[in-house]
């Protein structure tokens, strides 16, 4: 009795000492309903669009439906763990994600936790996933190149720093390959990438990585990655949360390369949440504001003035489509907000033609302002003289043998652009060599080179230009421009060279 009066009294004493204490309160709710991934509750009054909800056993939830009487909200973990009566806390917060430069190099879900195994991450900022775009006042036009290193890309279709531009195809014809070989060829540069999955497999998620450690790419990226198996909310969150990284690089007047992978499965995370919070449906059972959902995303794109900091986001949305669609409800409308598109054809990717780029229907609506003066220059008619050859190659399918001299011409020129602009991937190609090989193929030195041996004459030339006449190399990539005095030494080099050349070609 005695140990059970001192445990009153020291109970008492400390009930008696804490009297006075601060009060918080905490708005708390009950979950009247349950299922699919989505909670119904009851009781929250001072809950706010978007805010962080705390359910029992640590699990979070995110408030979407605000009624009169009950707050609409997904789960963002395991929905199964959540049953009717559990108690429901208001956090205050609005959805926000770590930044900082603790995030380059890692592999993040949505909410900013580690994926890789390496530890928590290094931050101590966090940003809201959803922020307004910058406004007209602050934003400058387009006038520096992002190089992809691939030929097609930077020659017929350039990207801009704090340009929109979209990749769209159908399944499997290499529009990840292409922003990977972007990602890739960044390196050594000043250009921060991060790569938004969103609703892919892990195993792929998983490839994309080892990709690019294999290639020395994790060293400027962060992977947010929102899996197949992750739960809706978590794959409509975050493409906004990669977003939000990349805006504090750009607030620190740095550049930035995003990259979402795919918008399509994007849209289908907020159409099965949406339904699910019983909001009417539109076309092809997409809410009403379902081009919202992306233009407010994309807007977030900018390429910021000097004296707002100067720093940029340029993104690159991937769009897959079915059966060639383009003209489908979601394709069209990320059309609409991008500035231009990179469209991937699976009848060039399946006949060996890759990056299999349809240059009649790819367009870049900044142009030549996001080209070097170098690329430009050998590149001029290239687009032009591909989209003639495409057509000219539809009718000379029935028979070459009545075409005019000018017509064959202009075909073999084209068959030698197509050949030339062939890429394998992981091998992006440093601004100098593109434009040697470009000049070369539009200046008409390899119209006489046999087409199967097109690919062989690149990788020995470039091979040549390097060991023979390292200098115009090294003066295109510093002054990013080709001179009258550097053309000249470079048609001397290209002559020389194709005499070993050619006298190799009549030995073989």
């Amino acid at each position: 009795m005695t140990t059970r009066g001192q445990d009153i009294v020291s109970v008492l004493k400390r009930q008696i000492e804490e009297f006075g204490g601060e009060l918080s309160l905490v708005d708390v709710g009950t979950v009247v309903e349950v299922g699919d991934g989505i909670a119904r509750i009851q009781g929250l009054q001072g809950a706010q669009y978007n805010e962080i909800l705390e359910f029992p056993n640590d699990i979070l939830g995110l408030a979407l439906n605000l009624e009169e009487d009950t707050v609409g909200a997904a789960i963002m973990g395991d929905p199964n763990a959540i049953k009717e009566g559990d108690t429901v806390r208001s956090t205050g917060r609005i959805i926000e994600v770590p930044v900082g430069d603790g995030l380059v190099g890692r592999v993040v879900d949505a909410l900013g936790r580690p994926l890789d195994g390496k530890g928590p991450v290094q931050s101590s900022v966090s940003r809201p996933v959803e922020r307004i775009a910058p406004n007209v006042v602050t934003r400058k036009s387009v006038d520096t190149p992002v190089q992809t290193g691939i030929k097609a890309i930077d020659a017929m279709i350039p990207i801009g720093r704090g340009q929109r531009e979209l990749i769209i195809g159908d399944r499997s014809t290499g529009k990840t390959a292409i922003a990977l070989d972007t990602i890739i060829n960044q390196k050594g540069q000043d250009l921060i990438c991060i790569y938004v999955a969103i609703g892919q497999k892990q195993g792929k998620v998983a490839q994309v990585l080892s990709s690019l450690v294999e290639h020395g790419a994790m060293a400027h990226t962060v992977i947010v990655a929102a899996n197949a198996s992750d739960p809706a909310p978590l794959q409509y969150i975050a493409p906004y949360a990669g977003c939000a990284i990349a805006e504090y690089f750009m607030e620190q007047g740095k550049d930035c390369l995003i990259v979402y992978d795919d918008l399509t499965k994007h849209a289908w995370a907020y159409r099965q949440m949406s339904l699910l919070l019983r909001r009417p449906a539109g076309r092809e059972a997409y809410p009403g504001d379902i081009f919202y959902l992306h233009s407010r995303l994309l807007e977030r794109a900018a390429k910021m003035a000097d004296e707002f900091g100067g720093g940029s986001i340029t993104a690159l949305p991937i769009i897959e489509t079915q059966a060639g669609d383009v003209s489908a409800y979601i394709p069209t409308n990320v059309i609409s907000i991008t500035d231009g598109q990179i469209y991937l054809e699976p009848e060039l990717f399946n006949s060996g033609i890759r990056p299999a780029v349809n240059v009649g229907l790819s367009v870049s609506r900044v142009g030549g302002a996001a080209q070097t003066r170098a690329i430009r220059r050998v590149a001029g008619r290239l687009r032009l003289d591909l989209a003639q050859f495409r057509e000219l190659a539809t009718f000379a399918q029935f028979g070459t043998d009545d075409l005019d001299r000018a017509t064959r011409a202009q075909l073999e020129r084209g068959q030698r652009c197509t050949e030339i602009l062939k890429q394998l991937q992981y091998q992006p190609m440093p601004l100098d060599k593109e434009v040697l090989i470009l000049y070369a193929v539009n200046n008409g030195d390899l119209d006489d080179v046999p087409l199967n041996r097109c690919q062989e004459f690149e990788e020995k030339f470039l091979r040549h230009m390097e060991t023979a006449s390292p200098e115009i190399g090294r003066t295109i990539t510093e002054t990013k421009s080709l001179t009258d005095e550097l053309e000249e030494a470079l048609k001397a080099t290209i002559a020389e060279f194709k005499a070993t050349f050619q006298a190799g070609q009549v030995g073989t």
